[in-house]
């Protein structure tokens, strides 16, 4: 298994957990990548904590959905909707944010096969694809279970899988597994 540590900054407070014990956790585990996602916090709280991050581990720190904060990281997380609010046409507002970030990690959300085919045509490093299962930290309207390793198949870049993903979880087709709080 390949692990893509999630650190949802939220749950973090809720467990009373901090960045550091996250780190340990993440290391430990022999994280390949860490998210850092932060809804709720300030932009300069968000960016203390990837500079602390950063300054902290080896592990590539990408952020979801605030390109404003790349420059803190390694990498952007992005959702179908943050596309789309960028640009219409997906394969203009990926360049747009290639010019922004560069050669840095890029990753898209997809749920289906369509956005799957559609994410085959840009310019990104990995897709995120879910959700595999029910969770309890973000609501999820489509679970794809048992057809997630047929969707990762038509992927041509490496899959993410997201959503419900435990550490003995053996999905084939996926090069990583998305966990958040099922580390903690």
């Amino acid at each position: 298994m390949r692990l893509y540590a999630l650190c949802d900054f939220e749950t973090l407070i809720k467990k009373n957990i901090s960045l550091s014990e996250f780190l340990s956790v993440a290391t430990s585990n022999n994280a390949l990548i860490i998210q850092y996602r932060d809804k709720s916090d300030s932009f300069e709280q968000k960016k203390q904590n990837l500079i602390f991050l950063k300054q902290h581990t080896d592990i590539p720190i990408i952020i979801n959905d605030e390109i404003n904060l790349v420059q803190f990281c390694d990498g952007l997380h992005i959702g179908q909707e943050d596309l789309t609010s960028i640009n219409k046409n997906h394969d203009l507002a990926v360049k747009l944010i290639r010019k922004k970030i560069g050669n840095k990690i890029l990753g898209l959300s997809t749920h289906n096969e369509m956005e799957i085919l559609e994410a085959n045509q840009l310019n990104l490093d990995y897709i995120g694809l879910g959700a595999y299962r029910g969770t309890n930290t973000k609501d999820v309207s489509t679970i794809l279970g048992d057809r997630l390793p047929y969707l990762a198949k038509i992927s041509k870049h490496k899959v993410a899988a997201i959503g419900g993903i435990k550490q003995d979880d053996n999905i084939p087709n996926v090069y990583y597994h998305v966990i958040g709080s099922g580390l903690l």
